[in-house]
């Protein structure tokens, strides 16, 4: 498979800057030198960090008010708040025209695609004889997505692997394509928290296991061996940890429900992070391997639209029927 011209991966880490200090205003003639004072510990900026096991800023978002309007929604979305309709599963991408799944493994781009499929093959045979690194096969790609054009859209299916390495642009056209559209923060927000709007889809406290998220190891410092290199191999979300895979398939963790009357969204915490309708680039709800107890509130801000990494993925919304 060969790289087409232009095709490119940005994966960057965006370091704080640091304010430069102010000068004093110059002391009159004969005036006594004011006594010196410790200057005060300014609090350092922590550095944000997608695809890494901390990186989700704290804040809250406001819920949008609960109506009790009776709305109907596609059989595969979810009736939240009166008010609009959510996927109850993370999406899977699939062709646009043949609805064959795409692997969820590689960017849902040709181009990207090429450049994945190179880039890892050979950064594979480059590896140490005998390590992880070099004797995992990477993931197979099927004739769709070796030969000829093809697109993608987003589907939400129970017990499936979600998509990861997803840009918000192409979350956008996913869902868009799918006649549906990316969610608000606070269309998110409001969904995640159930009709009880708890911080968390189960509660108001955090209960470790109950969504797949600050798990016990990452998979790029399982393969690679730190936690920040590799963050587009498309092997990092078949890694397992004592034979439990790191990712999660869709609806696996019932425990990570967030109830809307009968009916229940899954793993909008952990699993995968979520683009959300952001022209600056946010995803929210933390990813498998990061360390946040933020529950619904935990988002990721530090990246363009046009950024990916293995833990990136969408989630759709739409107004009712």
């Amino acid at each position: 498979m060969t790289v087409p011209r232009g095709a490119a991966a940005l994966v960057t880490l965006l370091v704080a800057t640091r304010a430069s200090p102010t000068r004093s205003a110059p002391r009159p003639s004969g005036a006594a030198a004011p006594s010196k004072k410790p200057a005060p510990k300014r609090p350092k900026k922590q550095r944000r960090r997608s695809g890494s096991v901390g990186g989700a800023e704290t804040h809250h978002t406001p819920s949008l008010p609960l109506l009790r309007a009776r709305i109907t929604c596609p059989d595969d979305m979810v009736a939240v708040a009166g008010r609009l309709c959510v996927d109850r599963y993370e999406s899977s991408l699939v062709e646009v025209e043949t609805h064959e799944p795409l692997s969820p493994y590689y960017p849902p781009s040709p181009k990207l695609l090429a450049w994945s499929w190179e880039h890892w093959t050979k950064a594979r045979e480059q590896e140490p004889e005998g390590s992880l690194a070099r004797t995992m096969p990477l993931p197979p790609l099927s004739a769709l997505q070796t030969g000829g054009p093809w697109s993608w859209k987003a589907m939400s299916w129970p017990h499936a692997t979600p998509s990861g390495y997803v840009t918000g642009e192409q979350a956008k056209l996913a869902c868009e394509r799918a006649g549906k559209r990316l969610c608000s923060e606070a269309e998110w927000v409001t969904a995640c928290r159930g009709q009880r709007q708890t911080r968390f889809p189960y509660g108001s406290s955090f209960v470790a296991g109950a969504c797949n998220v600050f798990r016990e190891d990452h998979p790029a410092h399982v393969l690679h061996g730190a936690f920040s290199v590799g963050l587009t191999d498309p092997r990092l979300n078949l890694i397992t940890v004592e034979d439990r895979p790191l990712l999660r398939d869709t609806g696996k963790s019932p425990r990570c429900a967030s109830e809307w009357g009968d009916d229940a969204i899954f793993d909008m915490v952990g699993n995968l992070d979520e683009w959300i309708d952001d022209a600056e680039g946010t995803f929210v709800g933390g990813f498998y391997a990061r360390a946040t107890r933020s529950g619904c509130d935990a988002r990721v801000r530090d990246h363009p639209s046009s950024y990916f990494d293995y833990s990136t993925g969408v989630r759709c919304c739409r107004d009712p029927l």
